[in-house]
């Protein structure tokens, strides 16, 4: 820029280029420091609106508030029969009639099998026959035996002939007491080739048909009779289980109230409920080395025959009423590594603490939370990802979404019915980021 034209240049042209580089110069620094001041200014507000704090994130919250609720337990079980026998021949012979319908009801003392009675109705005629001989000879020896207690006295026969015709005497006696018996068991064997239905009941099939041998106390039964109105329920409970509940009741936790506490409820297989209740009867007294549980046995009326032996079934048994239950729903119970229960929970300053708590069981579709809690409560329920323990939140109240009817948890203490497979609905939380 600086270099001298080759041709001639008057000194006024010089200067003047000279004044007009010197502005341009000039001009170039001062937009140049402009654009840095705006650059500045630009950052400094940045920085600001960044170092600005954010806002609380929202939280949906539940204020836990003591509720009256019924304690139960569902317990699987087996359907048996109140009474059941097997009917056996108790003498020999052959099988002429069966006298009943199978699977039908028969009465007791109703006539099943007919077995052979010519052989036993022999015997007991002849026993009859002999009972009548003995009681013949008993009166010629009666009166022999009291004339000669009055010769003795005069010395008219001797003493050795005396207790000769006694004994005699007596002999005949004994006899017509051996006949009576001979006759007695003669009839009760006849009797035996009647064979009768020894309870009333439900009978099955036949293992026997007519013109079978029958042996007596043989090992397979003619058929099987049984009782199904009433008809147990077997169930086994966990021992722990009920010290568990043993410790509940001591506490005051848990009451048990009147005749009620004794009443027991039924699911069938398919998941209807049954509309007949049970009592429970009695729990066995010793538990199970291999499955520490123990048997608790209920009564059922059944006067449909609804209920078959063998049939399984869940007994939902009433164990009480715990008056100030503290119940969270099942979404706001979060584990740790160790698999051990707790839940966040919004304090006084808004800040979000972590609760270890002790659940006792499900009930619908939340827990029955035994301590850890108290009433008061915000406990998180939706928003628990991005509730930081020790961060700051602002809780709103939870609103649960609205349930399908025919999917919705049955209320405390009523009895479970148990509907036909569905999809679970989604948590809410879920619900809310799908839509």
């Amino acid at each position: 820029m600086n270099e001298v034209p080759r041709y001639p240049i008057k000194d006024t042209t010089i200067k003047t280029w000279k004044r007009w580089h010197m502005q341009y110069s000039g001009m170039t620094k001062l937009f140049a420091v402009m654009v840095l001041v705006l650059l500045t200014i630009t950052m400094a507000a940045g920085c600001k609106k960044k170092m600005a704090a954010p806002p609380p994130p929202e939280v949906a919250v539940v204020t836990l508030q003591p509720e009256k609720v019924t304690i139960t337990t569902e317990l699987p079980g087996r359907v048996s029969p109140y009474l059941i026998a097997e009917v056996r021949p108790q003498v020999n012979g052959i099988v002429k009639k069966r006298l009943f319908t199978e699977g039908a009801d028969v009465k007791a003392g109703e006539l099943l099998y007919q077995i052979d009675p010519a052989p036993y109705q022999a015997a007991f005629d002849n026993a009859n026959a002999s009972l009548a001989r003995a009681e013949a000879n008993l009166p010629p020896a009666r009166s022999k035996a009291q004339r000669y207690k009055e010769l003795v006295a005069i010395k008219a026969v001797s003493q050795q002939e005396f207790e000769d015709v006694s004994a005699q005497h007596m002999q005949a006696e004994a006899d017509i007491k051996l006949w009576k018996a001979a006759v007695e068991t003669a009839r009760i064997n006849l009797d035996y080739t009647r064979i009768k239905a020894p309870i009333a009941g439900r009978i099955g099939k036949s293992g026997i048909t007519v013109g079978a041998l029958a042996t007596a106390n043989q090992p397979t039964p003619f058929t099987t009779i049984q009782k199904l109105d009433p008809v147990y329920v077997d169930a086994a409970q966990s021992s722990a289980n009920l010290l568990h509940l043993k410790r509940l009741l001591a506490s005051g936790k848990l009451i048990l109230k009147g005749p009620d506490s004794t009443k027991v409820k039924l699911v069938l297989e398919d998941g209807s409920s049954y509309d007949q209740e049970g009592t429970l009867k009695f729990s066995d007294i010793t538990v199970e080395p291999s499955t520490g549980s123990f048997i608790l046995r209920m009564v059922f009326p059944n006067p449909k025959h609804t209920l078959l032996p063998g049939m399984y079934a869940r007994a939902v048994v009433l164990e009480g009423v715990a008056e100030d239950a503290l119940l969270v729903p099942q979404q706001s119970m979060t584990r740790d590594p160790k698999g051990n229960p707790y839940v966040l929970v919004v304090n006084g300053q808004n800040k979000v603490e972590v609760r270890p708590v002790v659940t006792a069981r499900a009930m619908g579709d939340k827990w029955f939370v035994s301590s850890g809690l108290q009433t008061g409560d915000r406990v998180i329920v939706e928003g628990i990802q991005k509730a930081m323990p020790g961060a700051t939140v602002n809780p709103v109240p939870y609103k649960p979404a609205a349930k399908d009817p025919a999917n919705a948890a049955p209320a405390a203490g009523a009895p479970p019915s148990v509907p036909a497979k569905a999809e679970n609905p989604k948590p809410a939380g879920e619900a809310a980021k799908a839509k």
